[in-house]
């Protein structure tokens, strides 16, 4: 049987069909970081594989856990069909489950934050980045991001497709793309008015005042520190209406912004 080609033509398919497909997405050096069996099964048999697929859907969510019961996955990710029937990754992200959590994701009450673009908990935000984290992380990294990435790719391919969509959640999300081969189908002026509004004499740098723990002079200079000025309003509107792409093969090419990490 061969592999369909789209998210809706797996979504047809028997769960156990699907749930073979989908665990494709999954880099085998996480699974072995984590002593995880192929089935992504625990000792007892438990399924660790969260996996929301429904038949007639062009949609799915999955999550891997690397023990039961554990509050965050591991890997994460919410992908859906385009128009034209291509991959679009509306979420990603990678957790160490070894590292502190931050409740980033939810206020004191329980509210669900959607990562800081519905509600925020500054206080966690503020433990957040002076733990060295980018807005939208509840944890550390698992600084696996290539292989992922190349583990994607790979998985496209196996669909027959040639190209598939991501839509970038923070600035920083968006220039790591960059860096992983990612162009601009919608965004790139945005990005490009950004990082001339954080150079000498641009309207974003006076704003870098200190008048919020997100908004010091040197986030000029850093990726992470600017896409933290820029959730917190800077730009006088949200970071969103951004989409990448990427063709397989392609590599790397020079980024929108011109400073580091």
């Amino acid at each position: 049987m061969s592999t369909p080609s789209t998210i809706g033509g797996i979504n047809l398919l028997p769960r156990p069909d699907k749930r073979q497909i989908y665990a494709r997405i999954i880099p085998a050096e996480l699974l072995q970081r984590f002593h995880l069996n192929p089935y992504l099964t625990d000792k007892q048999g438990n399924d660790l594989l969260a996996l929301d697929a429904p038949s007639g859907s062009g949609s799915v969510e999955l999550s891997l856990y690397h023990q039961l019961g554990f509050r965050d996955p591991v890997i994460s990710g919410h992908l859906t069909d385009t128009m034209n029937g291509q991959i679009h990754i509306l979420f990603y992200t990678l957790n160490n489950p070894d590292s502190p959590r931050y409740d980033v994701d939810q206020l004191s009450d329980g509210t669900l934050t959607q990562l800081g673009t519905l509600h925020r908990n500054q206080p966690a935000e503020i433990e957040a980045l002076q733990a060295g984290l980018s807005p939208g992380q509840i944890r550390e990294g698992l600084h696996q991001l290539k292989t992922a990435v190349t583990t994607f790719e790979n998985f496209i391919t196996d669909l027959g497709q040639t190209m598939h969509f991501a839509e970038p959640l923070f600035y920083h999300n968006a220039v790591i793309f960059e860096r992983y081969g990612f162009r601009y189908q919608v965004g790139r002026r945005l990005m490009e008015r950004i990082d001339q509004g954080f150079e000498p004499g641009g309207d974003l740098l006076p704003q870098l005042d200190g008048s919020t723990p997100f908004r010091q002079p040197e986030a000029a200079h850093s990726i992470r520190l600017r896409s933290w000025a820029i959730h917190d309003g800077i730009l006088g509107q949200p970071f969103t209406n951004v989409t990448m792409y990427k063709e397989s093969g392609k590599h790397a090419g020079v980024t929108t912004a011109n400073c580091g990490w």
